[in-house]
């Protein structure tokens, strides 16, 4: 069967959809001469992703992506854009609108899971329109979800059928967004295919256009993940990459601070209260990342003394792979209510409404903002 993208009669993988070749073994698609006998044929980099849970260094450059993108807009096509509740500003493609063109665009704000039980989840909706607004990014469909747990998926199948018609479905997101388990969702509950979508938590595992057939002749067609470059995901070790990618909800934590003190968050961030009246702050991070109170006085000494064992993760000999950190100030003004956010670590809601200095510190190139609070 031809790819209805290009027309090519390429053997692809059937996981990550590059183009099969036996040739060289240091370059995507490769897979050895005597596995093209599989059914399906997956290249060599998804059967180490799916078999050992290893990940490979492959990926597709950024201008592949826009090109890949940018086809789209030339299409009768609905687009799915996925993106990650919590790491919201870090995975929305704010230039998404320019790709599209007149196509209409639903929603999926996936990792609700992520959220504790007691989420006011109208506000969120709330919260999640007017940051499209914000963004430029007209959507026909907001639909909270968690792949993982399959909650409100049937709320997008819905979606979808509602707005398809005669319409292929592209699938848009960033790395590690949890587009290729929303997929396998799909091809489980409408199509005969057998094979799956590689997933794995390892960023760019979809390395060119999947198109999976639906029963009317037409097709869901998978988008490589876009790689952007500010996330904290797509900085850390992959042994790292566990400890700031939460797998489990969210446990908040509060903390008391008076003016003049910091919270480092092991060795990947830290967050000073320079000036206020006594207030609370509520961190939102994934367990695995220890959160460490000191006098902003002793913070440079800490950390110099203390990265990479107290403070953690990471350890010490991954430390030095990231990038310098650079200081973000902020002046949350009275009765706001913010959040304070760091790409891909989580975030630091402030809860008075009484004003505060703040800092915060972050490898340089992360993206840190404030941002009206999420919850």
């Amino acid at each position: 069967m031809k790819d209805p993208i290009d027309g090519s009669q390429a053997v692809k993988c059937s996981g990550c959809g590059i183009a099969i070749q036996t040739e060289r073994p240091e370059l995507p698609g490769y897979t050895p001469e005597k596995a093209m006998d599989r059914d399906p044929v997956i290249c060599q980099r998804c059967f180490r992703i799916k078999n050992y849970n290893e990940a490979s260094s492959v990926a597709v450059d950024q201008d592949e992506f826009l090109r890949l993108l940018s086809q789209i807009g030339g299409k009768n096509a609905l687009v799915i854009h996925i993106v990650d509740l919590f790491d919201f500003e870090g995975s929305l493609i704010s230039g998404l609108q320019r790709f599209v063109g007149n196509n209409p665009v639903i929603l999926a704000v996936n990792k609700i899971d992520l959220l504790p039980k007691v989420t006011n989840w109208n506000k969120v909706l709330n919260w999640v329109q007017k940051q499209c607004k914000e963004h430029g990014l007209k959507t026909e469909e907001i639909v909270l979800c968690s792949a993982k747990k399959n909650q409100g998926f049937d709320r997008l199948l819905d979606t979808v059928a509602s707005y398809r018609g005669d319409r292929d479905v592209y699938v848009v997101g960033a790395t590690n967004v949890g587009k290729s388990t929303l997929i396998n969702r799909l091809i489980r509950d409408y199509s005969d295919l057998e094979q799956e979508l590689t997933v794995s938590r390892y960023p760019g595992t979809t390395l060119d256009m999947v198109n999976i057939p639906l029963d009317d002749g037409r097709f869901i067609i998978d988008t490589p993940g876009i790689v952007y470059p500010w996330r904290y995901s797509e900085l850390v070790t992959r042994e790292d990459l566990g400890a700031v990618m939460p797998d489990n909800p969210l446990k908040p934590a509060v903390y008391q601070l008076n003016e003049g003190q910091t919270l480092f968050f092991g060795a990947m961030a830290r967050f000073d209260f320079i000036q206020g009246e006594r207030q609370s702050f509520t961190c939102f991070v994934g367990s695995r990342v220890g959160i460490h109170r000191t006098k902003l006085e002793r913070a440079d000494e800490l950390y110099a003394e203390h990265a990479g064992e107290l403070l953690s993760p990471p350890n010490r000999e991954n430390i030095g792979k990231l990038p310098e950190w650079t200081r973000h100030e902020f002046r949350i003004k009275r009765g706001m209510r913010m959040d304070l956010f760091v790409s891909g670590l989580g975030w630091i809601k402030v809860n008075s409404d009484q004003g505060a200095l703040c800092a915060i510190h972050a490898p340089r190139g992360v993206k840190v903002l404030a941002r009206p609070s999420l919850i």
